[in-house]
């Protein structure tokens, strides 16, 4: 998603919200209007889960304000006195629970209710409905964010992903085959690697602005992906080592091609898992071989069936690790 849209989109949510919000509370006679907008600026969060949340601990914390000051100021006749021990006590309190995003708002609450002349229901009653609007609005404006496109990008991400897999599988397999590669495919893989961790970033970021069911999905397989891209990077290294390739490498490049078409978020491993064992058996039947040179390339290339073998697994895992109704939701 264009980082540009994002921050034009949070910019005019802030302003039109904040705005919105102090029209509604002057509209409804409410002292300190102003209030209720900057309390707006201070929930509209970057995501909805995070309003959500934040809204929840604002109005736990306010009702805990207001009777901390009922008390305090009912018994300490000395505003600065009483006003001092509140705000400790907000401080403290938020940081506790861990709702520092709370004090600012709490302690203009504090300010507000140290200027009336007396603790009566109509001033509690003016700040909650100040908290009330900021919060209301706060939320209702973080509906509009584009989950769709959000969602479309997501996608068109995994696709990315797995097309630049293939590639990659696929360079490998030219290299076990010839020892050649047309580019260093280290470069390639690394980028790969880094890009992936920023779509894992980005699938947290809609799974906190989607009220749908099972947004994780996306996590895992991004995390699925990466550890993917971790193995094929031991993978690539260990094929650097080999001095000689010997006879078996080809069988191993063959299956490494015919893997390619099956880097797919709708594949189930099981049958290339199947046939890379077959693979393994008969190298193992093979005779064994007769320079130092040749064992330790034929172990390298053991390593190598390993690696593959671990590449197959995460899949596999990630799929085990799918409930039923994520399957239904993004497999049928």
């Amino acid at each position: 998603m264009n980082n540009y849209r994002k921050i034009i989109m949070l910019s005019l949510k802030i302003g039109i919200g904040s705005s919105l919000s102090l029209y509604i509370a002057e509209y409804l006679g409410l002292n300190y209007a102003v209030s209720a907008g900057t309390i707006t600026l201070l929930s509209l969060m970057a995501s909805k889960w995070g309003t959500v949340r934040l809204s929840g601990y604002r109005i736990i914390s306010f009702l805990t304000t207001v009777l901390v000051a009922c008390i305090l100021f009912t018994y300490i006749k000395s505003e600065w006195l009483a006003y001092g021990i509140l705000l400790t006590l907000i401080v403290f309190m938020a940081e506790i629970m861990g709702w520092r995003a709370t004090i600012s708002v709490n302690g203009v609450i504090a300010a507000h209710l140290v200027t009336y002349s007396d603790f009566s229901d109509q001033a509690v009653w003016n700040e909650f409905g100040l908290v009330a609007i900021g919060i209301v609005v706060a939320l209702v404006f973080n509906l509009f964010n584009g989950n769709t496109e959000h969602k479309k990008h997501i996608v068109s991400q995994m696709r990315d992903i797995e097309k630049r897999l293939q590639f990659i599988v696929g360079a490998l397999s030219a290299y076990l085959s010839n020892k050649d590669m047309e580019r260093n495919g280290w470069g390639d893989i690394c980028k790969l690697e880094n890009d992936i961790s920023d779509c894992i970033k980005e699938a947290y970021e809609y799974q906190n602005n989607t009220f749908y069911s099972h947004p994780e999905y996306y996590i895992s397989y991004f995390e699925m992906r990466k550890s993917q891209c971790q193995i094929i990077h031991n993978l690539h290294q260990e094929m650097r080592k080999m001095r000689t390739m010997p006879k078996q490498a080809k069988i191993v490049a063959e299956y490494m091609l015919y893997l390619t078409d099956y880097i797919d978020e709708h594949n189930n491993p099981e049958k290339q898992k199947q046939k890379l064992d077959n693979i393994c058996n008969e190298i193992k039947a093979d005779e064994l071989p007769k320079t130092r040179e040749e064992f330790e390339s034929r172990a390298v290339l053991y390593h190598v069936l390993m690696d593959i073998e671990e590449f197959l697994k995460c899949k596999q895992n990630f799929i085990e690790n799918l409930n039923e109704v994520q399957i239904k939701k993004y497999w049928k």
